[in-house]
């Protein structure tokens, strides 16, 4: 079982290696792997050189390692979406053949912050419909929103609770959202939103801000969502210019 069967940097062959033994299903999902001495000698190699390899594994998010507890298989992402592709949470987990589903938390009108102002381009007397929600995949909560729509865009009486905010603006208020600006950051345990996901105290979350336009750039909708990083991968597809 050595890896030591060709030229490449010891620490680079053991990635590899630990990498094909998860796909093959060698060891599987949430499975704790070995022992980093019984490891290491399965492999023919220094403890030095496995954990090198067990560290770039962690930062790529293929493994988590508990102190005091073991390292373990980082579950697979469920979605997985171009980010450049701009989509409804609700249509992503159909897409990846889930039934979507919503948990109402809250709603309120309130008058905009001085960051709504600038972002909506909107007068400061203007009412703002804020909506919490959580989505679910197959029952599993997978994502904290907290949507913000001008009041002036929805028709009265609407049901928004357990719909889709873009497919409610498109087929209600005559609203097509274009594209959206989006800024991703990282972020590890929240208090309050990772125990309404039922995060592990390891599972990070991916926060997607983001301000909708419709075709007149028009700002319509700016959302906020919390995803699990152990359920949701996003990719880009960058072209040199």
């Amino acid at each position: 079982m050595s890896v030591k069967s060709d030229h490449r940097h010891l620490y680079l062959q053991v990635i590899d290696r630990i990498k094909k033994d998860i796909e093959k299903g060698v060891y599987k999902e949430k499975e704790k792997l070995p022992s980093e001495f019984e490891l290491a000698k399965q492999l023919g190699v220094s403890r030095a050189t496995l954990r090198e390899a067990l560290r770039v594994l962690e930062e790529e998010n293929v493994i988590i390692r508990r102190h005091g507890v073991g390292t373990f298989v980082s579950s697979r992402p469920m979605f997985t979406s171009g980010i450049e592709q701009l989509s409804s949470v609700t249509e992503m987990i159909r897409q990846a053949g889930r039934k979507p589903g919503t948990i109402f938390l809250s709603s309120s009108i309130q008058k905009p912050t001085e960051d709504d102002i600038k972002r909506f381009q909107c007068h400061e007397e203007e009412d703002l419909l804020v909506v919490e929600r959580v989505r679910t995949a197959n029952n599993e909560p997978v994502v904290y929103c907290i949507d913000k729509v001008p009041c002036k865009y929805l028709p009265k009486g609407i049901a928004y609770e357990n719909e889709s905010l873009l497919e409610i603006l498109h087929n209600e208020a005559n609203r097509y959202i274009a594209y959206a600006v989006t800024h991703i950051e990282p972020l590890g345990y929240h208090e309050k939103v990772s125990p309404i996901l039922q995060c592990e105290p390891e599972t990070a979350l991916l926060v997607l801000k983001q301000m909708h336009f419709d075709e007149n750039d028009e700002p319509i909708l700016y959302s906020i969502d919390y995803f699990k990083s152990d359920k949701f991968s996003f990719h880009v597809l960058r072209k040199r210019v």
